[in-house]
């Protein structure tokens, strides 16, 4: 029998697992380490093949309560390859200019070019998950966006995109821990936002809130992240990038002029003669 991949095995269907599963893979913080040092060196070289081939793009996309780690994820995970082929964009609450344009413009703006490894921090799902929480839309304008994100990741997907969903899972109670953490550390103060707590109050509402994206923006696979365990969330998010990156194989493009020529040029243009 062939071994499940860690898509299939983190792949949503139909209801969120426990936050601090591990399903597959590395069971100690130690195992996850060592491979995601081994992931690294592999991201590593197909990213810089995507880059040189410059046909397609990948786009991680995180989403996640607070404390769930988007930032920590982007750090270890995608600190592993070029930044050169990287483009970052995160998504915080619409400026009064985004909020006067139809809700995918501000997306569109900073999605990833040929060759780049895009990530968004949030992304165009902040724009159905708090209106629909804070009661900012009818359900049929919900319904309706829900359509509109199918419809734009499809539209990636013809455009050449690899799109791997990530909702990074955590548990009400890690993120008091990590919370309280941040409160207690100096150089974290400046992460902590107290209206934070007032968004925790409504903790079961965003993941039902969740639940409902995932269930009706599926067409583009969702991949829900155990992540109570921020070694077990880095590992994961990787191999999802990785296994996605060995399926498009890039592939360096072959010389668009004559190699034995251009020798024989530089031997001949040496100046040190």
């Amino acid at each position: 029998m062939a071994k499940k991949s860690v898509r299939e095995a983190l792949r949503f269907t139909a209801d969120l697992p426990d936050a601090a599963d591990r399903p597959i893979g590395p069971k100690t913080k130690k195992e996850a380490a060592d491979s995601l040092a081994e992931t690294g060196a592999e991201l590593d070289d197909l990213q810089e093949r995507l880059y040189a081939e410059h046909t397609r793009a990948v786009l991680l996309v995180l989403q996640g309560m607070d404390t769930s780690g988007k930032g920590g994820t982007i750090r270890h995970v995608v600190g592993l390859v070029n930044p050169q082929g990287v483009h970052i964009a995160s998504f915080k609450k619409p400026t009064p200019t985004e909020r006067r344009h139809h809700f995918l413009w501000r997306v569109r703006k900073v999605l990833p070019t040929a060759g780049q490894l895009g990530v968004f921090d949030r992304s165009h799902y902040e724009d159905v998950l708090v209106p629909k929480v804070e009661g900012l839309l009818t359900a049929a304008e919900v319904r309706t966006r829900y359509r509109e994100i199918n419809a734009f990741e499809k539209e990636l997907a013809d455009q050449g995109v690899a799109v791997v969903k990530c909702f990074l899972h955590i548990s009400p109670e890690v993120q008091k821990e990590r919370l309280l953490a941040r409160l207690d550390d100096p150089t974290k103060l400046w992460k902590y936002n107290p209206h934070d707590i007032d968004v925790r109050a409504k903790f079961s509402q965003y993941q039902a809130a969740y639940l409902a994206a995932l269930k009706n923006c599926s067409a583009t696979p969702w991949y829900v992240v155990p992540s109570d365990r921020k070694w077990y969330r880095n590992w994961a998010v990787g191999r999802l990038v990785l296994e996605t990156l060995r399926d498009l194989d890039p592939q360096y493009p072959p010389a668009a002029y004559d190699r034995d020529a251009e020798k024989a040029r530089l031997v001949d243009a040496d100046p040190l003669r």
